[in-house]
């Protein structure tokens, strides 16, 4: 089919189409998944359980902090007194405490892959929120001393 007379040429492609369209020898190399140069020895080593240094969460990190980091949070699940599961557990509680949605979310499926069932998950998810409200019933002395409570002026 003819192109309709006096139709201006197409655009030249803007970079981003113009990357599209590069093959994949031409494009940068991709960054590396655990967060090390290339060719490093990887910080996500054994069962993958730390983060993913992709994750936009850490994308304001410096390289140097997030290996510091994430070679913490390998430690914590190392060998120690606590099994995997239970560790999850305690990582879910803390999540829901602190209001984590993607760690809450992460450590549901890991504690799950450890085996916890529908029923453990829900008792760490009651013993979380009581301690949650027992924060609040806690420091309900702030409110009582400023409302001219009983109280001496809490710490």
């Amino acid at each position: 089919m003819k192109k309709p007379a006096g139709k201006p040429p197409a655009a030249p492609k803007s970079s981003a189409t113009a990357k599209q369209t590069e093959s994949p020898s031409d494009a940068a190399p991709a960054p590396p998944k655990n967060g090390q140069p290339a060719g490093s020895e990887p910080a996500i080593v054994g069962d993958g359980r730390v983060p993913s240094a992709s994750m936009r969460s850490y994308a304001l990190l410096t390289p140097d902090l997030k290996e510091l980091y994430f070679k913490f949070y390998k430690a914590t699940y190392g060998k120690t007194e606590l099994d995997l599961k239970t560790k999850e557990f305690v990582a879910i509680g803390a999540a829901l405490a602190l209001g984590c949605k993607g760690c809450l979310e992460g450590h549901l499926r890991k504690a799950k892959k450890e085996g916890a069932t529908a029923e453990e998950i829900s008792e760490v998810i009651a013993v979380t929120l009581g301690v949650a409200a027992a924060t609040i019933v806690d420091r309900s002395d702030i409110a009582n001393f400023h409302l001219g409570g009983l109280f001496e002026k809490p710490e």
